[in-house]
């Protein structure tokens, strides 16, 4: 069976300092943290996310899902997996 991420909405925060949208998931049973850049939003939008990126987020929840999962496998011991355009096929 194919590993699915659990987002926790209560938890989705846009941080535009550091122009990411952070969350916590649950993959398998196991919390883990994890942070999508900006840059991950306008790959997969074709816009620049202004004051919109929990929407962009919001609407693209399925493949952020997928590649999200794909990168916390990579980075099993990682406190925060963070997802940059290099994880994006």
């Amino acid at each position: 069976m194919a590993l699915r991420l659990e987002i926790d909405q209560d938890s989705l925060m846009d941080n535009d300092v550091a122009r990411q949208v952070e969350f916590t998931g649950e993959i398998d049973g196991e919390e883990r943290e994890f942070a999508v850049r900006y840059a991950v939003l306008k790959e997969l939008s074709g816009d620049e996310p202004e004051a919109d990126a929990l929407e962009m987020f919001e609407r693209f929840s399925d493949e952020i899902a997928d590649i999200c999962v794909e990168a916390a496998v990579q980075r099993p011991s990682a406190n925060v997996v963070v997802v940059d355009e290099g994880d994006l096929e």
